[in-house]
């Protein structure tokens, strides 16, 4: 007990630092305080620049003046993450009209603010750790919004307007043969997001949809909103999706015959796993990646289809899984297209990485507060990973997949009328 007691006085009773680590921390502090209030000097004459410029010299009559000196007020800008209150001088006109400073008026718009807010969001800041997060001022220097609410209002001001505007892009001018859809869950809520991939490999957010569970409807009001905003529905395109019943129907329900789907095949193999013990699992895993790696469909049908029967007997929820969707699985086959852009292609894995965005990003929300508020934080999320985004592997050979969907629709397009005739 002794011992201890005595540890906790020499640890309150330690001195400063001193030496050279002392003189660092010293400077450090007086080097910000000297920049800060540096800069503040000259804001400070730029304002007194512009009341002379106005109101002419002082103590100088002048019969030609417009405006006079009217002391001095407080007000607040934007500084280092947060507003700042400041001694601003005051100019009124002739007729008594009060008018603002340039240099004022150009340093008070809040737009620095706000988007320093959600950068730091953006960062994994929370609200309630906004202020710790900024660099300290002088004691003699005022500030304010940088408690929680405040952050809270700027952020979903900034947000809102930031949503509007990624969810209303044309998209009349791009051409997307490829489309990927997923969907990731906040809270209660479901983000169904579209991904496309461009004739030069580059990928595109293409909208945002939120609903409760990846059904048709959902994607059917996605759908809607983007050919409201000019994606063309009479193109051959290529979808590549999860396997949610809503989401292909939805598909064929809005683009018919122009749409070719290739269903994930990560999922099916999950979906399968999980009807399996694990000491068979990874046996199976092998013999469908054998199938799928086949040269034609006729083959790859074949050895899925038989896999499907070795399991039917101790494993029957396994062989259905194998066999339900199975042809949609062999799209990419079908349409001749191997090397590194079937890799990317077969599994919804180019856009299943942007859930991690997601996740980053809103990984301090502990309580979701409705749809709005989802669809804010996802926007956001995806805005941010876009500026990120690097053209798909094997874009190169996306010229050779481009004319082998169109030349499929276009066969199966034939093959419809001539059935109807």
């Amino acid at each position: 007990m002794k011992k201890n007691r005595t540890k906790g006085l020499l640890r309150e009773a330690a001195p400063e630092p001193t030496g050279l680590p002392g003189i660092l921390m010293d400077s450090r502090k007086a080097l910000r305080e000297l920049v800060m209030s540096s800069g503040l000097a000259v804001f400070g004459q730029m304002l007194e620049d512009d009341r002379t410029g106005l109101c002419g010299p002082r103590h100088k009559p002048s019969p030609d003046r417009s405006a006079y000196r009217h002391g001095h007020d407080e007000g607040s800008l934007v500084f280092g993450g947060r507003k700042v209150r400041l001694r601003k001088p005051r100019v009124r006109s002739i007729d008594g009209e009060e008018i603002e400073l340039p240099s004022w008026e150009r340093m008070s718009a809040e737009d620095p603010l706000r988007d320093r807010i959600v950068e730091q969001a953006l960062l994994g800041v929370s609200s309630r750790g906004y202020e710790r997060s900024l660099e300290p001022l002088p004691a003699e220097i005022r500030s304010h919004t940088t408690k929680r609410s405040s952050v809270c209002r700027r952020f979903v001001a900034r947000t809102a307007a930031q949503v509007q505007a990624f969810l209303s892009r044309p998209l009349g001018d791009l051409d997307f043969p490829v489309i990927l859809i997923d969907g990731t869950a906040l809270g209660d809520h479901v983000l169904i997001v579209a991904m496309g991939i461009d004739v030069i490999g580059r990928k595109h957010i293409l909208g945002v949809s939120v609903g409760t569970t990846e059904s048709e409807q959902s994607v059917r009001s996605l759908f809607r909103n983007l050919i409201d905003r000019g994606l063309v529905v009479e193109r051959a395109r290529l979808f590549v999706i999860d396997g949610g019943k809503g989401l292909k129907k939805a598909i064929r329900a809005t683009f018919g015959e122009w749409a070719l789907i290739q269903r994930c095949q990560v999922h099916k193999l999950r979906n399968v796993r999980d009807y399996l013990p694990k000491h068979r699992q990874a046996w199976v895993k092998a013999a469908m990646r054998k199938a799928w790696s086949s040269g034609t469909v006729a083959t790859a049908r074949q050895r899925l289809t038989h896999l499907a029967e070795q399991l039917r007997a101790d494993h029957p929820d396994a062989a259905a899984s194998i066999l339900e969707g199975l042809e949609d699985t062999l799209t990419l086959i079908r349409l001749g297209v191997g090397g590194t852009l079937q890799k990317t292609l077969c599994s919804t894995n180019a856009i299943e990485n942007l859930q991690g965005a997601i996740k980053r990003v809103v990984r301090n929300v502990k309580r979701w507060r409705g749809g709005s508020m989802a669809l804010r934080w996802c926007a956001t999320a995806l805005v941010e990973a876009e500026k990120r985004f690097r053209r798909v592997k094997g874009h190169r050979e996306l010229p050779q997949l481009v004319a082998a969907i169109e030349a499929v629709v276009n066969k199966n397009s034939l093959d419809t009328k001539e059935k109807v005739a």
